[in-house]
């Protein structure tokens, strides 16, 4: 019996599937590491690159994507796509119950805690949540320090692999 299927208490063939919303405006290390991580933990992950109506995005969704699929091509059990709309409704229409948020500091928990809470409400209790906390050289890391850092020519090698790096001098320079 698989490890799985014996946390779950029984025999079956149940595929475990998760997805990690995001904009990844751009795809950062920190990131990086909660999708490796996650990759470990469940048999396939779905990275889903929103269009936040609420953000404006550096990089179109398309060219987010791109990235993130040169950043995950190492992982045989992560998607990339793109969506619109609700990540509620996402999920129900491709039978996945697992949301993955990462976590850096309480501020960050206040927030997805609220929206998990909300996401279990409007699914009729469907949907769970899990956390994973940021590794600990990832903990500072956001896509907007790293936006801010690029901007002004600061090395932002440490942030982000060289592709994205580059992106990001094609933008700023």
């Amino acid at each position: 019996m698989e490890a799985s299927a014996k946390m779950r208490g029984k025999e079956d063939t149940k595929v475990s599937r998760a997805i990690y919303p995001g904009s990844f405006d751009p795809v950062t290390y920190g990131h990086l590491d909660i999708i490796r991580r996650s990759s470990e933990m469940f048999d396939e992950v779905i990275v889903g690159v929103l269009n936040n109506s609420v953000k404006n995005p550096l990089f179109p969704v398309e060219v987010r994507k791109e990235m993130l699929l040169e950043a995950t091509k190492e992982y045989d059990n992560v998607k990339v796509i793109s969506f619109g709309g609700l990540l509620v409704d996402y999920m129900a229409d491709n039978d996945i119950s697992v949301i993955i948020r990462g976590l850096r500091a309480i501020t960050d928990f206040d927030y997805e805690l609220q929206i998990a809470q909300s996401n279990r409400k409007v699914s009729a209790d469907k949907i769970d949540t899990v956390f994973l906390t940021t590794s600990v050289e990832y903990a500072y890391l956001s896509s907007s320090i790293v936006k801010e850092y690029a901007q002004y020519g600061t090395d932002v090698s440490d942030f982000v692999p060289l592709y994205v790096e580059e992106r990001l001098k094609d933008i700023f320079t």
